[in-house]
């Protein structure tokens, strides 16, 4: 059955219409694409006990957010090591293959949401559906590159656009889904009328003569609930955040979307060329830097251009990665506070979604645009216009906690939408980046083994905003607790300030909480957790211009000789 899935078996006839491929490409990308909704699963995860509110035996965000990281490493490494495996099967059987891995990866990963097994839910979502995301990723790109030699930038933005717009329909789904299965914890009544005490950090209420473990839903838990809830005192372990059933759903429909798609793929006859096209004309393929030489998969390795090109995407992707996963979370933690009356859940989920239009229209648009300036002027567009956007955050962070005005918003929004058209455009080109510099031969496997880039970017993204948002989170919250009467702390959380770090760890103090009890005057630190992190990025996109200014074309003696493939060509088939 596998072996017919093979190359040799899908070659389109002589009249085939190229324009059936796309379709095919789209959908796969659109499926696998959801990863970019991975924010959509932050607050029901780190909740999945307390549901209404983070109760201390739930998991962190910090935690959670690694997760996305995994599935993006596993992604680069799988293309890398399937690069070649692409090239001897394939597209159709790489896809199928990706159907099984993203697919399966739900469903592994929705029975560690049950049974409360974060190791599972890595497993499942992270390494296995990371595979399928790598897999899926890398077979249509060399498709369409040798579907569309005329137009090799429209047609990777055409293949990737569909990455950049999973989120655009997942997000609505997700949110769907989540509502349609979560369940309301029991509710003991308003915080007033029950006996709280504290142990361990935790905070706990006497329920049919035991002591059990609750959580408080104060005004910004009511808010961000899928469903309508009064505020007040929930008993945790009870309830379900549906995130569960969410990924079983979420499992079964995009293994059977993608097996569908994967056999709608062609390819193209050897040395197949577009009725009427020939290869641009010396003098304008020097201006763009277009080879009509190839280089082998493992020649380039031995190229500079290869590494440099790699430290390009690396930190374009790393600039925009770490903010994807955890875009809800960082617009609700910005505004939510300065502007509750506009950014609430529903606002936060609606970012979201936007992003992921911005990222699709920007793959299409960057990557169809550069097929006229040519690629290595739209990289320079990317960097440094996004030098300064990333620099323009903080700045509009810092505004709206003194001046609570809708224009910071309105900044802040149009300065993170132009910089997710750049990072879903970074990813469109560097396919026709590669088969400018490397021929189209073997461009599926080189943009293979370039995307170990996105899986080191999957890291840095993550890691530079978790860990910088955890210490200044850490500083502001000591810095808020430091103005509070140490009486007035106690009487509301149940614990002297001494024990501040164990009432951090058990989520029992937050920011939000030491606010309703801060003097008069106090400056909510929430919107300026993420400016370190904006400084970081701005400087990586500063490096990343630089390596792009350094890219020349290949050297002639990485080139294959052409006679001597021939000769071994003839050879290989004498013996068989």
């Amino acid at each position: 059955m596998f072996d017919s899935l093979k190359k040799e078996h899908i070659v389109a006839g002589e009249n085939f219409n190229r324009w059936k491929v796309p379709p095919a490409s789209i959908a796969i990308h659109l499926c696998i694409g959801s990863v970019y909704a991975w924010s959509i699963f932050n607050p029901p995860l780190t909740r999945e006990f307390g549901v209404v509110a983070a109760s201390a035996g739930d998991w962190s965000l910090q935690s959670v957010v690694w997760i996305f990281s995994v599935a993006i490493v596993f992604l680069g490494l799988a293309a890398a090591f399937a690069g070649k495996w692409l090239e001897e099967v394939g597209p159709r059987m790489v896809g199928v293959v990706a159907a099984a891995c993203w697919g399966g990866g739900f469903l592994v990963g929705g029975l560690g949401i049950v049974t409360h097994q974060l190791w599972l839910v890595y497993l499942g979502y992270g390494v296995i559906g990371g595979c399928g995301l790598g897999l899926g990723y890398v077979s249509p790109v060399s498709t369409l590159i040798r579907w569309f030699p005329d137009r090799r930038g429209m047609a990777t933005g055409m293949a990737i656009m569909g990455f950049g717009g999973g989120a655009m329909i997942a997000t609505p789904i997700k949110e769907f889904l989540l509502r349609t299965f979560y369940e309301v914890p029991t509710y003991l009544g308003p915080e007033s009328a029950v006996s709280l005490v504290t142990e361990g950090g935790r905070r706990m209420a006497e329920v049919n003569g035991q002591m059990v473990e609750v959580v408080v839903a104060g005004a910004k838990q009511v808010a961000a609930a899928p469903v309508a809830i009064e505020p007040g005192i929930y008993v945790a372990g009870t309830g379900n955040t549906g995130a569960a059933m969410t990924f079983f759903t979420l499992g079964i429909i995009y293994f059977i979307v993608m097996v569908i798609a994967s056999f709608s793929y062609r390819v193209p006859r050897e040395g197949w060329k577009p009725a009427g096209w020939e290869p641009a004309a010396a003098h304008v393929a020097q201006r763009k830097m277009i080879s009509d030489n190839d280089v082998h998969i493992d020649q380039a390795l031995k190229t500079p251009q290869f590494y440099l090109l790699w430290i390009v995407l690396c930190f374009n992707v790393t600039a925009g990665i770490g903010v994807i996963g955890v875009a809800k979370t960082m617009m609700t933690e910005i505004f939510g506070t300065t502007l509750p009356l506009i950014v609430n859940s529903a606002f936060a989920a609606t970012y979201v979604f936007m992003i992921s239009v911005f990222n699709m229209i920007g793959r299409f648009l960057w990557a169809s645009a550069s097929d006229y300036i040519g690629r290595k002027n739209t990289y320079y567009c990317f960097f440094v216009l996004g030098t300064i956007l990333y620099l323009s955050i903080p700045f509009a962070a810092q505004q709206v906690s003194v001046d609570p005005a809708v224009t910071w918003l309105v900044m802040f929004y149009a300065a993170t939408m132009i910089i997710f058209t750049m990072y879903g455009g970074g990813f469109a080109t560097i396919p026709a980046y590669l088969a400018d510099i490397f021929g189209t031969k073997y461009v599926g496997g080189i943009h293979g083994r370039l995307l170990t880039a996105w899986s080191t970017a999957g890291v840095l993204g993550p890691l530079a905003i978790t860990q910088l948002r955890e210490m200044s989170l850490s500083s502001a919250i000591h810095d808020v607790a430091a103005r509070i009467d140490p009486s007035v702390f106690r009487e509301k959380f149940g614990a002297g300030i001494d024990q501040l770090d164990q009432l951090i760890a058990t989520h029992t103090v937050t920011i939000g909480r030491l606010m309703e009890i801060a003097p008069a005057g106090t400056v909510d630190p929430t919107p300026s957790l993420y400016n370190t992190t904006m400084y970081c990025m701005a400087g990586l996109l500063v490096l990343a211009l630089i390596a792009n200014s350094l890219v020349r074309p290949v050297h002639e003696k990485h080139h294959i000789d052409e006679t001597t493939e021939e000769i071994e060509g003839r050879v290989v088939a004498a013996a068989e």
